[in-house]
């Protein structure tokens, strides 16, 4: 049984090389989406909302592999973000921030699929599954690029795509900042977490 990993399927989207933008045409895709706000270092919506979502993902997967025989790799958590004033981002003021954590599931995935991984994942006692959504999403044009080390420095490459890049490229942003975590910040030394940046566009003027 061949196991499916959005990671490789998708290197396009989840591998871009880092050092430099990339444009990319992200098609619709299935998530199971928790929204939130605050400061995800302190705050604990936001270690509920991880949680659950690892939780419900992992029971996603267990159904799909005993009633469709059809394996994957449990996605890496994405979050989009967004606030009234947007530099709150380059210079990381997180208690102003808004966010959706949420990991990608397969094409495949229905929703009585997840409705019944909802049930294996209620007898664990998920904190935020009340809030758990299973949603399509779709971003369309959009430019990312891979950051190598802590989030806290993501603040001047935010900066160079959002006063140098956009505007050179003839783009404006449109929709939320998009993060990709293909790191896990437990196990891994800030220095070397690596992070998918991605920002909406759309044609300036």
């Amino acid at each position: 049984m061949d196991t499916y990993d959005v990671k490789k399927e998708r290197r396009d989207l989840y591998a871009p090389k880092p050092g430099r933008f990339h444009l990319v045409d992200v098609p619709e895709m299935a998530f199971l989406m928790v929204d939130g706000s605050g400061d995800p270092n302190v705050s604990s919506a936001y270690r509920e909302a991880v949680e659950t979502l690892y939780v419900t993902s992992n029971a996603v997967r267990a159904v799909a592999k005993r009633t469709l025989r059809r394996v994957h790799t449990v996605a890496p958590l994405e979050g989009l973000w967004t606030a009234e004033d947007l530099a709150v981002f380059r210079t990381r003021d997180k208690s102003a921030w808004d966010w959706t954590m949420m990991i990608a599931q397969p094409d495949w995935i229905s929703a009585a699929i997840v409705e019944e991984a909802l049930a294996l994942t209620r007898q664990k006692q998920a904190p935020a599954l009340g809030l758990l959504r299973f949603e399509r999403y779709a971003e369309g044009r959009s430019v990312q690029i891979l950051h190598v080390g802590s989030y806290d420095d993501e603040g001047p490459t935010l900066e160079r795509l959002h006063e140098e890049y956009l505007p050179a490229s003839g783009l404006r942003p449109t929709g939320r900042h998009h993060e990709i975590y293909l790191s896990d910040a437990r196990k891994t030394e800030p220095a070397r977490l690596r992070t998918v940046l991605r920002q909406p566009v759309t044609a300036a003027g």
